[in-house]
């Protein structure tokens, strides 16, 4: 037997976010990297796939295994690793396989199906793109170069977020809830999407 559970609610932009569009075009005039937008509404979103892929990656940093692995995401054939001697970390690791699938096929289908972000409501007449310089210091001169325009969404704008998870009989339900709960909290401390570390993509989860 399997149950569907779903979580909604808004992601709020704290700063800027860019998400990149994946348009290697230069335009003379225009951004050089810009966002990525709906094709029909050219409106910014966030796709369900970056969104689940920062999940994933921080809630594997957070549990502890990505130092046993090659660098690709975590999967079962890792388990014969001595750290899965302490029963928590094995439980944790179990879930987030059972969460956002495992390529040896160990625990059947995955469980979480996260999708696009469209732009909240109260968000479609608010500005929606802001184009921010970047540029690199000459380390000798001490002189900006190379400027280019990176486009962002403006903070203060708001996304819908749409997550379904698939309760089979032998999974604790209250667990993989948990699990992306603290993938939220994990992503509020750190950041989505690129240029984190500039101060782009800090976000704040709010729960219907």
């Amino acid at each position: 037997m399997m149950k569907i559970e779903k979580l909604t609610g808004q992601i709020e932009l704290l700063s800027g976010l860019h998400i990149g569009g994946g348009d290697d075009t230069m335009k003379i005039g225009g951004i050089d990297n810009g966002v990525i937008k709906d094709i029909n509404s050219d409106k910014p979103y966030i796709p369900g796939s970056s969104l689940k892929g920062k999940m994933r990656s921080l809630l594997e940093w957070h549990i502890g295994v990505v130092g046993i692995g090659d660098g690709t995401p975590f999967s079962s054939k890792l388990l014969d690793n001595p750290i899965f001697n302490d029963e928590k970390i094995k439980t944790d690791a179990t879930n987030l396989l059972k969460l956002f699938g495992d390529k040896e096929g160990k625990y059947g289908i995955t469980r979480i199906s996260v999708g696009d972000c469209s732009l909240s409501k109260d968000s479609q007449e608010m500005e929606l793109s802001e184009a921010k310089y970047e540029n690199v210091i000459n380390r000798q001169k001490g002189t900006a170069e190379h400027p280019r325009q990176t486009e962002r969404v403006p903070a203060g704008v708001k996304f819908n977020y749409d997550i379904r998870v698939k309760i089979l009989d032998e999974d604790n339900k209250q667990e993989l809830l948990e699990m992306i709960k603290k993938g939220f909290e994990l992503i509020e401390n750190d950041y989505l999407g690129g240029s984190g570390s500039r101060g782009y993509g800090r976000v704040r989860f709010i729960s219907e």
